[in-house]
């Protein structure tokens, strides 16, 4: 069970909240909810230099809270405050992009936007696949890549870490699944913070998956 549950959705109402919290008793549910994946890739396309892990979506009924935890908060922020006008203009945009019947779902009279900052980038695991991502489509052999990424992880304080990588690997005319695995990732235990995140990487040959699972220890 624990190799094909998303660790996070498996441990969603017991130790990890929502991401998105709001309520809808009308129609407009199915509009609320496209709107947050787009307003969430947006976000994480402009907002790639800045470390985005998470983005926490609270909605009232004319207002909204969107909570950004980065690793650089300076780069979200900006000079004076300026990038949070910025985020605000992606928001909206994003928000624009969804319309219902020429007018968007709701009219927003007030928008929040909250920047928590990461402490330990290390062992996010959203942070660690992208970087594994990013060392593989610039063809870095992948087995030193995985071995860094694990023992960095490791020496930020991580309990264990656990990486896949499934695809045409080293451009291999059959695709398969290599797994790496170091120190403890216990996924179908509750009370421990697993942390899960998965993203392809585009190669010459084709993609290549690659999914992180990162053990932080267990909830207080």
């Amino acid at each position: 069970m624990g190799q094909k549950i998303n660790p996070i959705g498996f441990r969603i109402g017991s130790y990890i909240n929502w991401k998105s919290r709001w309520f809808s008793e009308d129609n407009n549910y199915k509009d609320y909810l496209v709107e947050d994946i787009l307003i969430r890739k947006v976000l994480s396309d402009r907002l790639k230099l800045a470390g985005l892990t998470e983005v926490e979506i609270e909605r009232l009924p004319k207002s909204m809270t969107v909570t950004l935890s980065v690793s650089r908060p300076g780069v979200v922020i900006g000079r004076g405050g300026t990038g949070i006008e910025d985020v605000k203009g992606y928001i909206i945009e994003a928000m624009n992009s969804m319309r219902v019947k020429g007018k968007r779902v709701a009219k927003l009279t007030k928008m929040d936007i909250v920047v928590k900052e990461v402490k330990n980038p290390e062992i996010s695991a959203r942070l660690v696949a992208q970087r594994i991502v990013g060392e593989l489509e610039r063809r870095f052999p992948h087995r030193r890549v995985i071995n860094k990424a694990m023992e960095r992880v490791m020496a930020a304080g991580a309990k264990g870490v656990k990486v896949t990588l499934g695809g045409r690997i080293g451009g291999a005319d059959i695709s398969r699944v290599e797994k790496y695995h170091t120190g403890s990732v216990p996924t179908q235990t509750l009370r421990q913070n697993i942390d899960y995140f998965e993203t392809p990487a585009l190669l010459k040959k084709g993609y290549v998956g690659v999914k992180v699972w990162i053990h932080r220890g267990e909830e207080k």
